[in-house]
């Protein structure tokens, strides 16, 4: 049993689990998985076209053929960790195929790691299958090598990520994965919702909506119409998660872009008959507009205030996440200070931060005045110091509660939960600590609050 910790870069997504058993004697594939969970996803599919194909998974490097490294891009540190990665990997097997975001650099990755096999970009999924077949040649016997319905998963069985669409079309200085994973590609409406319904039938618990701009889903197909079961649903945002919450599973939406359609999202999340989770997952970057200006975000600080007023009167129960830059160039000490006083204002429930990195290709690298390293971290820990403070005052207003929880783990100390305010890995926990002996992940049960942390909550099965 471990708390959650408070720094948790918010670009990561939770350790991928392998455990795949490989047959005796077949052609075994690793996979070191970085990054996004948008990249999670990638690796779960590039998994389970090997598996398909007769490759076995290997969860360490000695007992694979070939290791794949999906890479990520989002900081120039999340770079630093890529190669580092890629080196080990280079160290531990020697045969290493690179993919992902950062894999959108080829000439970068070679000129540190020469050896590699090949480098494939981001969900660039054929090239990486033909890298593998090149390096270890498939091995399929269609009478044992049977695939789970649900594919191959790098989460716990309970809960799964659920990717609508690739790319976006904004166009934020200081991000690059656009330009790495291109323009808006939104998937067909009746595509979602079948893989939506498979993973629940497989015994998924809460599918996690995930993007890069999870609210304009359906904007490059121009929100069309297709064929679902005895109806037709439209490729939009609300549509799509009207339909979702029907399923017997939570439904979380992560990567929400504050545009006025949300607003219709609300009334669905504070329907008792919908699954839909009060939960968004918005990232918000900044309060003060000048700062917005010169991130080129779609946003304005005084107007999201009305809008989370105007989500709270119609839900409120809501629980809003968002995260945070402090120290992007130009940031003075006032334009701080206003989204100190922002926080005050706004009481997000869940906040994530991190300081501004240039990243190589950002037009943001170009901006003047950046900020000294120094005055990053201290910015970096007075925001912390806010957030910490309205999060321990939110969920010391929760002790007394009957909640729902969903159970991640079982262990001798503890069962490890979430409520249905906490995504895995980046928000907090809710652990029960007596009689959670016969509890196992995935089961959703109602407990009582007794405790609340900084972060985290304690409580006890209502019987």
């Amino acid at each position: 049993m471990s708390t959650n910790p408070p720094n948790l870069r918010p670009d990561l997504a939770p350790a991928a689990r392998i455990t795949d058993a490989p047959r005796s004697g077949h052609p075994t594939i690793g996979m070191v998985s970085l990054g996004c969970p948008k990249a999670l996803v990638d690796s779960e599919r590039i998994l389970t076209r090997l598996r398909a194909e007769g490759y076995g998974i290997s969860p360490d490097y000695s007992g694979a053929d070939a290791v794949i490294v999906n890479t990520c891009g989002f900081l120039d540190s999340a770079k630093a960790e890529s190669l580092e990665a890629i080196g080990e990997a280079l160290v531990e097997n020697g045969k290493v195929i690179v993919t992902g975001c950062l894999g959108a650099e080829p000439d970068y990755i070679r000129e540190h790691h020469p050896r590699i096999l090949a480098v494939t970009g981001p969900h660039q999924y054929e090239q990486v299958l033909d890298a593998v077949h090149a390096a270890v040649p498939p091995d399929p016997n269609p009478y044992v090598d049977l695939l789970p319905a649900s594919g191959v998963k790098l989460t716990p069985r309970h809960y799964s990520y659920l990717k609508i669409s690739e790319g976006c079309n904004h166009k934020c200085k200081f991000c690059i994965i656009p330009d790495m994973r291109g323009k808006l590609a939104s998937r067909p409406a009746h595509a979602v919702l079948r893989e939506a319904e498979k993973l629940v039938d497989s015994g998924v618990r809460e599918l996690l909506v995930i993007s890069q701009d999870t609210s304009a889903f359906g904007l490059d197909r121009k929100y069309d119409v297709t064929p679902w079961k005895d109806r037709e649903v439209r490729s939009h945002i609300t549509d799509l998660a009207r339909e979702l919450g029907q399923l017997d599973a939570w439904i979380r939406l992560h990567y929400v872009y504050p545009y006025p359609h949300v607003r219709e999202l609300i009334p669905l999340m504070a329907d008792a008959g919908s699954n839909l989770l009060p939960y968004l997952d918005i990232p918000f970057q900044h309060a003060h507009p000048d700062v917005l200006k010169r991130m080129a975000r779609p946003a304005a600080g005084a107007k999201t205030l009305d809008e989370i007023a105007a989500w709270r009167a119609i839900c409120p129960d809501i629980t809003l996440r968002s995260t945070f830059i402090v120290g992007y160039p130009g940031e003075t000490e006032a334009e701080f200070q206003t989204l100190l006083d922002w926080m005050d204002e706004a009481q997000l429930d869940r906040v994530g931060c991190f300081q501004y990195e240039n990243v190589e290709g950002a037009r943001s690298n170009d901006l003047p005045d950046h900020v000294p390293d120094e005055i990053k971290q201290e910015r970096w820990e007075r925001f912390m110091q806010k957030a910490q403070a309205i999060s321990e005052a939110k969920l010391a207003s929760k002790v007394g509660q009957r909640i729902q929880v969903i159970v991640d783990e079982v262990d001798a100390e503890a069962a490890t939960c979430r409520t249905k305010s906490d995504a895995p890995e980046i928000d907090g926990n809710l652990f029960i600590d007596d009689g959670h002996e016969n509890l196992k992940p995935g089961d959703i049960v109602l407990v009582q609050v007794d405790e609340a942390g900084e972060y985290d909550l304690w409580g006890k099965l209502v019987r």
